[in-house]
């Protein structure tokens, strides 16, 4: 059974919008969600809920209405103060560490929790301005647990709700941490179906519940599991993430990606180029992975002038004082490393601090002999799977954390490190730079097979797969307690 209509909501629109007195300037959005569900919504009738990054202004409107896009676009319009409490402070200042195993970073600031529940309460109100009876809802991501209480609170005769989680779900002694855990934890059950990156993502979820909110029932299964709590049935299952396998490799041969790739090549000519490329965040390992380059610089003198580590950094969330502070912290080890080891005929370390263009991003895939990604935390990471995709000529090597979703299903071909090991990762770059052709070959042929199988549209197959379970699971519980248990008005 497929839905009439996919209502896909995320914190933000799959578009950025920046506005500049009465003009506004409208570019397509990058990150993990985008690269996942861009296919998707080409395919079927969507509509995608979220905010414009802005406040309300008809310019913006204007824009949302005329823009060019696949799905139908919902924008959501939310204050500055509401961005600075619910964005800035609870989903980036609370969860956003919290998740990523770095409790110490975080503020429990009461004041977030209003904001987070009252935005979430107004994105709900969004969704069912827009969503049917028969229409599917998939809500994506840490910004917005709590949504799916709020609809059946509304009473409102949907279709399956489901949730994906896109960044790690921490054990529960970490998770213990979060004052409103038992609220966020209920909230989430209120889903017909919770999806995480990994089993781990998802056991965590399920001990973390067990705990705090007193299970009656958990049924496992060989795929999924079945929380049976208030007269309420909540699928839970990992379901990795993914990209357009075929799209991405057809745009990397463009003509244009192949004309900056010589341009690329030319520009580090006798060496080997090693590829960093991340957000700006502190859980990407930046710092770490500069630590390993000095490492191995240093016990290696006979790779000087014949390596050269280009770090791309996409500028994020640069309103929030911590980030601005990493990446003073990063500009400042660049200097150092360089100020070392520079000379006049070679650089050891290239940084670039801005977003890149697809093409461009294409051709530095196509252009390095190592691509180092090593987050001391990630979800997925889609960088690693983009990496394969672009790379048709069967050459490179990923160097790749264990701590990252994506090693779960590439670590058998790439080079696994542990972020936090400087030598372990300067050794694993060692390796890499002197591999030989041949095992490149097989070890790229074998990853790009690995991505090619389990990509976006399979992502997708699987999670239609997962609502059809949660439906015949909650059409039962309907039968067994009464349509009211479900919270779902009688029509």
């Amino acid at each position: 059974m497929k839905p009439s209509r996919l209502v896909i909501a995320s914190h933000r629109l799959p578009i950025t919008l920046e506005l500049s007195g009465d003009s506004v300037q409208v570019l397509p959005s990058n990150g993990g969600l985008t690269s996942a569900l861009a296919p998707v919504v080409q395919q079927i009738d969507a509509v995608w809920v979220g905010a414009t990054g802005t406040s309300y202004h008809p310019a913006v409107e204007d824009a949302v209405a005329h823009c060019s896009s696949s799905a139908s676009l919902e924008p959501v319009y939310l204050t500055d103060e509401e961005r600075r409490l619910f964005y800035n402070g609870f989903s980036n200042e609370i969860v956003w560490p919290l998740f990523h195993d770095l409790p110490s970073r975080c503020r429990f600031n009461p004041e977030y929790w209003h904001s987070y529940r009252k935005v979430n309460e107004h994105f709900a109100a969004a969704i069912a301005g827009v969503a049917g009876a028969a229409d599917v809802v998939w809500v994506h991501d840490y910004h917005l647990m709590l949504v799916a209480q709020y609809l059946r609170q509304a009473r409102l005769a949907l279709a399956p709700v489901a949730y994906f989680q896109h960044i790690p779900f921490p054990e529960p002694s970490i998770f213990s941490k979060l004052p409103w855990r038992s609220e966020v934890l209920e909230a989430i059950a209120n889903y017909d179906l919770a999806l995480f990156q990994t089993q781990a993502d998802a056991r965590h979820f399920l001990q973390s519940f067990h705990h705090y909110c007193e299970v009656a029932t958990v049924r496992e299964t060989t795929n999924y599991s079945v929380v049976e709590w208030k007269s309420r049935r909540l699928v839970v299952a990992a379901l990795p993430v993914s990209i357009d396998f075929e799209q991405l490799e057809q745009d990397a041969t463009s003509d244009a990606v192949q004309e900056l790739v010589l341009r690329i090549k030319e520009e580090f000519a006798g060496q080997q180029l090693v590829l960093g490329l991340d957000r700006l965040d502190y859980t990407k390992g930046v710092k770490e992975r500069l630590e390993a380059l000095r490492f191995l610089l240093r016990q290696h003198p006979e790779l000087h002038g014949r390596v050269s580590l280009l770090q791309i950094t996409i500028p994020s969330r640069e309103s929030i004082d911590e980030y601005a502070a990493v990446r003073a912290n990063v500009e400042r080890l660049v200097c150092q490393l360089n100020d070392e080891y520079a000379t006049r005929e070679w650089t050891p370390l290239e940084y670039l601090c801005r977003p890149l263009g697809h093409e461009e991003l294409l051709a530095y895939y196509r252009a390095a002999d190592v691509a180092l990604v090593t987050p001391i935390k990630d979800g997925m990471n889609l960088v690693a799977k983009e990496y394969c995709a672009a790379r048709s000529d069967l050459d490179g090597v990923l160097v790749l954390s264990e701590f990252a979703g994506s090693s779960l299903q590439l670590g058998n071909d790439a080079l696994l490190v542990n972020p936090y090991d400087v030598e372990g990762v300067a050794a694993a770059l060692l390796e890499a730079l002197r591999m030989p052709q041949e095992e490149r070959t097989i070890r790229m042929s074998s990853l790009r097979s690995t991505v090619q199988t389990a990509d976006a549209h399979n992502w997708y197959e699987k999670f239609q797969a997962f609502l059809d379970i949660a439906r015949l699971e909650n059409t039962s519980c309907q039968f067994e307690n009464g349509p009211h248990a479900l919270g779902i008005a009688m029509n």
